[in-house]
């Protein structure tokens, strides 16, 4: 009975203030939205990186033709040079670091080159252009500079490339939306705050009288107040279960159905149980701030 009596209030409430209620969903709903797709980007950068950690080689590419780098003033790598960086790979300071190790010749390189920019080149590009190359596994890729220091500046040697260095502008740029969707974030939370605190306060003014009678009986401050927080919560549950809803479509028709067949070069993307996760997290953010919003505001307005 005593539950129902502050449920009933609660709804009352919320009733009374429709127009700041629907304010209240709104503003926590863009917000948690937000801290959402923050979230996610975090475990997509996550995701990405251990990826092509597992899967990038370190390229060391020898002297071709037009190579201009220190190491490749004498012209195109001799049999020798090649097979004394073979003999470091195959070493004991460096083999211990290395997964699997491939060499390509400049010809092969040639040919798989034609692929990638079409035969209409080979009138252009001649073999004694491209370098021949060998492609490195690191069993831990963090590892590359190791490799970078080894050869760089070696004879026959034009220059050493990690291939998670074409990646790095994407990671950046990842991390720099989700730097600003927490900005956004942040500011849409403390307007909800705010907010929540303000509809409380109406709330209360409204019902001053009520309120009156209420301490006049002898009710406790807690039941007084816990009304009053339940609307705050009850608008806050709202827009969380709507800010989850938004992330998960998000994730389904936004990330399944239009990134992951339209970007090529990334196979792994967030998924749904990834997006599930988030649903908690949000719908706790929104509770606890307005409960604490709520409680903070109905308490200052009691004392006044």
């Amino acid at each position: 009975m005593r539950f129902g009596l502050i449920l009933g209030e609660a709804l009352t409430g919320l009733r009374r203030n429709a127009s700041m209620v629907i304010s209240v969903v709104l503003v926590t709903f863009v917000s948690l939205t937000f801290v959402g797709a923050a979230i996610l980007m975090q475990a997509q950068i996550g995701t990405m990186r251990a990826y092509w950690q597992d899967r990038a080689q370190v390229a060391i590419y020898m002297c071709s033709s037009v190579s201009t780098s220190p190491g490749c003033v004498d012209g195109v790598a001799t049999e020798d040079q090649i097979k004394a960086v073979q003999a470091d790979l195959d070493g004991p300071t460096l083999k211990p670091l290395i997964s699997k190790s491939s060499f390509q010749t400049a010809d092969e390189a040639y040919q798989e080159t034609l692929k990638l920019v079409g035969k209409d080149y080979a009138g252009v590009l001649t073999p004694d252009q491209v370098s021949a190359v060998f492609k490195v596994n690191l069993k831990d890729q963090t590892q590359s500079a190791v490799l970078a220091e080894a050869f760089s500046g070696l004879k026959g040697v034009d220059e050493v490339k990690d291939q998670l260095e074409y990646l790095d502008p994407l990671f950046r740029a990842l991390t720099v939306a989700t730097y600003i969707a927490v900005g956004i974030a942040v500011l849409m939370l403390i307007a909800a705050v705010l907010l929540i605190g303000t509809t409380i306060r109406l709330s209360a003014y409204a019902r001053r009288r009520e309120i009156g009678i209420m301490r006049l009986v002898g009710a406790s401050n807690r039941f007084i107040q816990t009304p009053f927080v339940l609307e705050g919560v009850f608008a806050a549950v709202i827009g969380s279960v709507l800010a989850s809803a938004a992330v998960l479509l998000g994730v389904k028709f936004g990330v399944q159905e239009y990134l992951a067949k339209t970007v090529g070069f990334v196979t792994t993307w967030v998924g749904f149980n990834e997006a599930l996760l988030v649903v908690p997290v949000l719908i706790g953010i929104g509770v606890i701030l307005a409960a604490l919003s709520a409680g903070f505001a109905i308490r200052r307005w009691l004392r006044a």
